[in-house]
């Protein structure tokens, strides 16, 4: 069975939409991919409105399993973490709306599961989303690309059940990166 995942970066100007099919040896391939701009010069609640429509339109047109979004982290300027919760929110309860599952990711969740480092840069994160997609071009903005790896991240983490094996014979299927995202997350479970 494929899983298909719409993830969301979400972001007030730039809102990124990407959506990922997911077989269960791991090999993702692109749906499609998108971003919502909205002008600061219009009104929140006008914004919020081309966000809401655009992603009607998605989670209509494409039909996805499971929605997966950036969760919003705590930042110094107040006022982007509030327009990113503000469109995460418009997200997730057009996702509510249809019955689709909701599931949160750090940046740090995504950075690991794609590169293999919690702290890689987005030039490193698009880098290897195009590769995992096997794209001919690197998705652009870095919103879309972070929006695949969203998808990425969840479907990976999700094909594995609560987490990947990292030894035995079903860890030969996973790449160096999500061997060392699964290895994180393992050590960050026994830590609790």
């Amino acid at each position: 069975m494929t899983l298909r995942v719409l993830g969301v970066d979400p972001g007030l100007t730039r809102c990124g939409i990407g959506v990922v099919d997911v077989e269960r040896n791991r090999r993702a391939t692109m749906v499609a991919v998108g971003v919502v701009g909205t002008s600061p010069e219009e009104t929140l609640d006008k914004r919020l409105l081309v966000i809401a429509l655009a992603i009607d339109e998605w989670l209509d047109r494409y039909e996805p399993h499971v929605l997966a979004v950036e969760r919003v982290f705590s930042q110094l300027n107040v006022s982007t973490v509030m327009g990113v919760a503000q469109a995460s929110g418009v997200v997730i309860a057009a996702a509510a709306r249809r019955g689709i599952p909701v599931a949160l990711h750090t940046p740090s969740e995504v950075k690991a599961a794609v590169t293999g480092s919690g702290t890689s840069n987005k030039e490193a994160v698009t880098k290897l989303v195009t590769k995992i997609l096997r794209l001919d071009a690197p998705p652009r903005p870095a919103d879309a690309a972070d929006a695949l790896a969203l998808a990425i991240t969840h479907a990976w983490r999700a094909g594995s059940g609560a987490a990947v094996a990292t030894t035995g014979p079903g860890s030969l299927s996973l790449t160096p990166a999500q061997r060392a995202w699964a290895d994180a997350e393992a050590k960050a479970r026994r830590g609790r």
